[in-house]
């Protein structure tokens, strides 16, 4: 099976109004294309924006795929400036997004802090989503060591503030890359240096950065309504990756499809197996692609 259009068009580049910003979307294919059984699908991460799916919209050529940047990030300006935003921010956003579309329920990927925003949204509205692929979301309410995850996610934006992104961003590299349970004394251990990632050291004096302050406080200490998933007219889908098994996000994963009583889905390669180069980072995005379109169609 061709699993790319030979020569895909552009994207048709859209954009809306919201409370304090304007969210920017992206509509790969034809929205008329849409069926029953298979309809738009909407791919969200957080902070990762549209580019990030680049690779990942390309295969999934058997449907309209549509795109977006979140509130703060790359297309979608805040006019409120560096305030924080939660998930049931990010969720309403997503909702406003597939209202415009206007092609009825729809399938919605969700990776990452996009996997928590996505909840969210089946929370509140459970009749725009078909099916929610909920990829990693990293939770700490459904860890062993949550204590200790909640106080290094705390620690990580105090140095954030304190000392700007180099340090900052060291500092979640080391917590999100940690295999196992994270020790109790993890925070007593030295902070890791920039420069062992290629960061800088110097600070910019920046403070809105989407990744390090707007989203981070507020989405990894979120706990979700079970009940209202579980009750949720919405296939929920709670997916790791089987390169990440032991690292945070799919820790979360695994932690939540307990809680929600349903099994584990894996998902080829790691956290950003669906890249296949955006922003440096490489998964295996042909073999991820064919495993999402695989549960989609269940």
């Amino acid at each position: 099976m061709t699993t790319t259009d030979p020569s895909p068009p552009p994207p048709e580049n859209r954009t809306l109004d919201a409370p304090g910003a304007t969210i920017a979307y992206d509509v790969h294919r034809d929205l008329a294309d849409a069926t029953p059984d298979r309809p738009v699908l909407v791919v969200v991460g957080s902070p990762m924006g549209a580019q990030g799916f680049t690779t990942l919209a390309g295969l999934l050529s058997d449907r309209p795929v549509v795109t977006y940047d979140p509130r703060g990030v790359g297309r979608s300006p805040q006019s409120h400036g560096p305030a924080e935003t939660s998930p049931d921010d990010h969720a309403d956003d997503i909702r406003r997004v597939i209202e415009a579309l206007d092609s009825g329920p729809v399938d919605l990927f969700a990776t990452s802090g996009g996997a928590v925003n996505g909840l969210a949204l089946v929370t509140a509205h459970p009749e725009l989503v078909r099916t929610l692929v909920a990829h990693e979301p990293p939770l700490a309410a459904y860890l062993p060591d949550r204590d200790t995850v909640l106080a290094a996610n705390r620690d990580l934006a105090e140095t954030y503030q304190r000392s700007g992104s180099g340090p900052a961003m060291a500092t979640f590299i080391r917590l999100v890359m940690a295999e196992g349970p994270l020790p109790d004394d993890y925070l007593d251990q030295p902070a890791p240096d920039p420069a062992m990632f290629g960061l800088p050291t110097e600070d910019d004096g920046a403070r809105d950065d989407a990744l390090l302050w707007k989203n981070n406080r507020t989405c990894v200490p979120y706990v979700p309504d079970l009940d209202a998933i579980r009750a949720a007219s919405t296939r929920t889908v709670v997916a790791a990756g089987e390169e990440s098994a032991r690292q945070l996000a799919a820790r979360s994963a695994a932690g939540l499809a307990e809680a929600l009583g349903v099994q584990l889905t894996m998902f080829p390669s790691d956290h950003a197996g669906f890249a296949g180069g955006e922003y440096g980072q490489r998964g295996k995005p042909e073999e991820f692609a064919a495993r999402l379109r695989e549960v989609l169609d269940a």
